[in-house]
This record gives C-alpha cells, sequence and structure tokens, in this order.
C-alpha cells in the first residue's frame, strides 16, 4: 500500500504521539509499504521550533524509507487563544500543500489530537477517491472542555461540529481504549466503525535493566535510593503538586527519593512548591533523549502515573504501557472509574489509588519501600502483560489488516471499472 500519515507530531519529538507515529511509520515500511508523512517542524514538548528547522516554510526529509513532508507551523510559549488559533490555521493550510506533493496514496491514516486538521484530510480523500482511517488517541473537544481548556461557546460548537465531520467522514475510526468506543456510541457513531487497537510499546526497547552502573542514578547520587519516577507530560490533567505533597510527607525515610522527569518551564513551577513544602527528596530533571528512556526508566523502582480527580473518565496516558513494558511497579493516582485504572488493574502491574490524594500516594509509596518482594513481582507481573497485549509487532498486524480492510474494497472497484471499460 502507499499510505499518507497525517500527523501533528513525529520524530525528533521525544514524547507524546511522535515516538507512535515513527515507530509505525518505519514499522510499516519494514513491512514492503510506502509510507510518506505530512507532519510540522518538530516544536513539541518545548512549544518552539527546533533550531535547525527555523526559519523554513517547507522540508522534506527521508529517514529510515519514510519521506517526510514538514511545514512551519505558529508556535509560541504563551498559551492563549490567538496563538491557539493561528497554529491549528497555520498547520492546516501549509500541510495541505505539502500533502498535494507527492505519489497518490491508497489510504489516509490521520491522528488526532487535533481537530482541524480532518478537513483537509477529507479534502485529500476526496480528490484522491481513497479512505481515511481515523486514529483518536484522545477525544476532542470533549477532553479540552472537561478541564476548561475551551469555554468559549461558539468555540465549544466550532470544534463539536469538526468532530462530528471526522466521524463522517472516517472509513473506520481507531481507538485507543475501551471508553472511547463507549463515548463515540454515545454521539451516534456506528459500532461497525470502532474498531479498538490499544496503543503499542517496543518491548525490545524499553525493557528491564540492571540498575548497577545506571548513568540516571550515577549523575543524580540515588545510589542506594528507593526511586519514585514520574516521566512525562506536566499540564492542566497531571497534579503533580500532590506527588510533592506526598514526597514531603514520606521524608522521614532518608532512602525513598521522588523524581520528576518533564518540560523545563514546568520543572521551574515545581520547584518554587518543592521549596515551599521543603520536600528535599524531591529531584527534578528535564526530559533525557530518547534513547537514553529505557535505561532512565530502569533507574527507578516504582512508576508514577498522575492524573486529576476531574480528568475525563475515558483518558488513557500512553507511559502506562511504556511503565509496564520497563518491568517497574505503577502506582497509579488517577479516577477509579477511569479507562487508566482499569488498564492498571488489568495489568496486574500495580496499584490505583485516589487521585489528588497525597495520604493515600504516601502511603502507597511507603507500603512498596517496605515490600520489596511486592515490587517484583507487579514489576514482572506487568512486563509479562505489556508482552502479551502491548508488543509492536502485533499492533502493528492489526494496523496493517485495517489498512488494507478500507483499502481493498476501493481498489476492487477501480478494477472494475477498468475492466468495464476495456470491454466497452
Amino acid at each position: 500500500m502507499r499510505i499518507l500519515i497525517y500527523s501533528y507530531n513525529y520524530h525528533p519529538e521525544p514524547i507524546g504521539i511522535a515516538p507512535l507515529m515513527t515507530e509505525l511509520a518505519e514499522g510499516l515500511v519494514k513491512r514492503g509499504h510506502q509510507v510518506r508523512v505530512v507532519t510540522a517542524m518538530p516544536w513539541y514538548p518545548s512549544s518552539e521550533i527546533s533550531a535547525e528547522y527555523r526559519g523554513k516554510l517547507y522540508l522534506t526529509e527521508d529517514r529510515n524509507g519514510v519521506k517526510i513532508q514538514r511545514c512551519y507551523v505558529w508556535i509560541r510559549r504563551k498559551r492563549n487563544f490567538k496563538n491557539r488559533v493561528l497554529f491549528e490555521l497555520s498547520f492546516v493550510f501549509l500541510s495541505f500543500l505539502q500533502a498535494l506533493q507527492g505519489w497518490r496514496p491508497d489510504v489516509i491514516f490521520l491522528t488526532i489530537p487535533g481537530l482541524p486538521v480532518c478537513v483537509p484530510a477529507a479534502i485529500l480523500a476526496r480528490l484522491y477517491r481513497i479512505p481515511i482511517l481515523l486514529n483518536l488517541q484522545d477525544i476532542l473537544p470533549d477532553a479540552a472542555i472537561h478541564v476548561g481548556l475551551i469555554t468559549n461557546q461558539k468555540m465549544i460548537k466550532v470544534f463539536q461540529w469538526l468532530e462530528a465531520f471526522a466521524y463522517k467522514t472516517a472509513t473506520k475510526i481507531s481507538v485507543i481504549a475501551d471508553g472511547f468506543t463507549k463515548n463515540l456510541i454515545s454521539k451516534g457513531v456506528p459500532s461497525d466503525k470502532i474498531v479498538e487497537v490499544p496503543n503499542w510499546v517496543d518491548v525490545n526497547f524499553i525493557k528491564p535493566l540492571p540498575q548497577e552502573n545506571n548513568y540516571f542514578r550515577q549523575e543524580n547520587n540515588l545510589a542506594n535510593k528507593f526511586v519514585i519516577l514520574y516521566s512525562g507530560n506536566i499540564a492542566l490533567t497531571q497534579p503533580l503538586e500532590t506527588l510533592i505533597d506526598a514526597a514531603a510527607l514520606v521524608g522521614y525515610i532518608p532512602e525513598i527519593a521522588i523524581v520528576i522527569v518533564g518540560k523545563k518551564e514546568a520543572l521551574e513551577r515545581l520547584e518554587i512548591y518543592r521549596q515551599r513544602k521543603q520536600a528535599n527528596n524531591v529531584i527534578l530533571r528535564p526530559f533525557q533523549p530518547r534513547e537514553k528512556l529505557p535505561e532512565m526508566l530502569a533507574a527507578a523502582d516504582v512508576g508514577m502515573v498522575m492524573q486529576k480527580g476531574n480528568v475525563i473518565a475515558f483518558n488513557m496516558p500512553s507511559k502506562i504501557q511504556v511503565l509496564l513494558a520497563s518491568g517497574r511497579a505503577i502506582i497509579a493516582s488517577v479516577p477509579a472509574a477511569g479507562t487508566a485504572a482499569r488498564a492498571i488493574k488489568k495489568s496486574g502491574g500495580g496499584i490505583v489509588v485516589p487521585p489528588e490524594d497525597p495520604q493515600a500516594i504516601a502511603k502507597a509509596i511507603v507500603d512498596f519501600y517496605s515490600n520489596p518482594d511486592l515490587v517484583a513481582r507487579l514489576g514482572q507481573q506487568g512486563r509479562e502483560y505489556a508482552i502479551q497485549n502491548y508488543a509492536f509487532d502485533s499492533t502493528l498486524d492489526q494496523y496493517e489488516n485495517l489498512l488494507q480492510s478500507v483499502v481493498k474494497p476501493l481498489k476492487s472497484k477501480e478494477e472494475l471499472h477498468k475492466i468495464i471499460n476495456n470491454k466497452e
């Protein structure tokens, strides 16, 4: 197949959707398909275009057999309505022109967020007479409305229209968790249009590693420490202040260290809070290079998943699969009725405690510290579950079959027209 992947994010961005789309594109190429990716200049998570990509309107690269077609996007660190609109519009218009440059695809793989890009994707699908496989990594605008990112009623209606348009124009919709399926069906999306394909993790890349001579432990003076690690996004839905509160509560045990890895600007805010709470057992560090991710995860004894109590139920952090694959036990401070909690419980790789509850987190940390056998057992169970349920090759099989299922009917129609024309 000739596959066009349409995504806001791609390599070399280290977290979020970018690693997933990169692995998917390169995996499809290894199986003999042609793949081109229409994406933005690298901008996430720093909210600024990477230095080597600045000053360019368009750029085409080839990496591991994938043709990467990049375009400029308006991105500013200051978050406001104007900057968000300009970001969306710049990508919608400039990416569409890029998508027209190159071979005709058989199918469009469109990943969301964000929503406005469904419009140029639909136009391309009409022009080329090809299907769209819509991949939902989040459900917008529900999630944004729920946490207060979008409050303007006119904008809410615009995004709701875009959401309905995206579902209508898609041939098939892949979702990453069962909570997504329930949400879409409640909005009138036919169940036979929805396919559940969980996000994957490369279990050969992310795997249990020894802590001896671990660079992250050495650099951060973590020898002989029981390390609790949070690594990832620090935004409206991740209450890292709660983790610092919990750290202060377990400060009487000098062997326990809490490490938070994230975006520099967010860490500056947390450092002020850490000092105020006198949580000297908290270490704040910036994101590490992706190639060092397995070793950074191995530096931990326990991995944290953090969500606010008001997070919408279907939210499914991709870090869950990563932590399970790393063979580290998990403390999930998440809503008990949510998708994340169900995934953790089903995996057998961790425990769930109430969100935004520092006492509950502190108790879980002390319990784990006091019971190394439990920590080891949960980590092993999580690793085995990741191999069985989230391994990249089996997920790639599902996506390859799904792409072929939407392409084949279209190809057969075209072939039929050719036969009829030849007979005439």
